[in-house]
């Protein structure tokens, strides 16, 4: 908020300063106006988007590097910014927003969440943990199970790149999104779910009949990234049957003893509560349920434990 704030003012101050007026401009100005700043506006934006995103690749990188000489002072003085300020912060607020959410997408969070999310909804107990708690215990899993990647990452990309051996955009591109696509790969491949990437692909317009000719750089991030999600969901709903199953027999247990006992105002809920946590604590299921998560990733948590 400080941020935004900040830009903000600081949008005024220079709006002051140049003398510019927010509004529509005089009737006999609209044409020349609307003309000249449509114009320069399709200009900077051509300028503003690769020539590799009219096949389909476009490089987040080169976007975020073009979007910064938009803004003022971060190009020459004679070649002028066509987007004006409020146009190029905007833009900027917008990728800074998505990229969190597309970069959790890339990663074991999910998994994590929603596995963590049904065994609360499995021991029926509605705030407790809240989901704070839960939320944050996801993301320092995350942190662990997907630290090997992240030092691949600093290693084979923002390393060269801070020390200026790295100066093409697309090459900083390619080296950052390896080791993500190998993790995205490693986890498709460990759980079996190559049927979402090839129904993706195929959606795409990529023959998928032979598969054993396809290779890894047939598929694209566009593809993967959706075909990831899609084995992430499976698994961890397969996760979560598992554990939601010895608390499903408990209150099975106690409803039919209520019956029995013809007490069926009684919530059995609340009776199954205290057993379910009973159980619970004595297998140690904390231990057990972070335990298996962590293992159902396979190696790529495992890798960086010993350095």
């Amino acid at each position: 908020m400080r941020v935004v704030a900040c830009l903000l003012f600081a949008l005024v101050l220079s709006a002051n300063a140049s003398g510019q007026v927010y509004g529509p401009p005089a009737v006999d100005a609209v044409p020349a106006v609307a003309s000249g700043q449509a114009d320069a506006a399709a200009r900077q934006l051509a300028r503003m988007i690769p020539d590799s995103a009219a096949a389909g690749s476009l490089n987040p990188l080169a976007v975020l590097e073009s979007a910064g000489r938009a803004l003022p002072g971060g190009q020459s003085e004679s070649a002028g910014s066509a987007l004006s300020t409020p146009v190029t912060i905007l833009l900027l607020l917008t990728i800074i927003s998505l990229a969190p959410a597309i970069v959790l997408m890339t990663t074991c969070f999910p998994r994590i969440l929603i596995v963590l999310g049904l065994l609360k909804q499995a021991i029926g107990a509605q705030g407790i943990p809240p989901p704070q708690i839960i939320t944050a215990l996801g993301i320092f899993l995350t942190l662990i199970v997907m630290a090997p990647t992240y030092d691949r990452v600093y290693k084979e990309a923002i390393g060269p790149w801070s020390r200026g051996e790295i100066r093409d955009m697309d090459v900083l591109w390619a080296k950052t999104r390896q080791p993500v696509r190998d993790f995205m790969f490693e986890q498709i491949e460990s759980a079996g779910n190559w049927n979402s990437l090839y129904m993706i692909m195929e959606y795409r317009g990529i023959d998928t009949s032979e598969p054993e000719k396809l290779t890894r750089a047939d598929a694209d991030m566009v593809s993967l990234i959706p075909a990831f999600m899609i084995s992430e969901l499976k698994s961890a709903f397969l996760l979560g049957f598992r554990i939601y199953l010895p608390f499903l027999v408990i209150d099975m247990v106690i409803s039919s003893m209520l019956i029995s006992m013809s007490m069926m105002m009684l919530p059995p809920v609340l009776i199954s509560l205290p057993f379910k946590l009973l159980l619970f604590v004595m297998v140690d299921g904390w231990q057990l349920v972070v335990g298996g998560l962590l293992r159902s990733f396979g190696s790529a948590g495992l890798a960086g434990v010993g350095s």
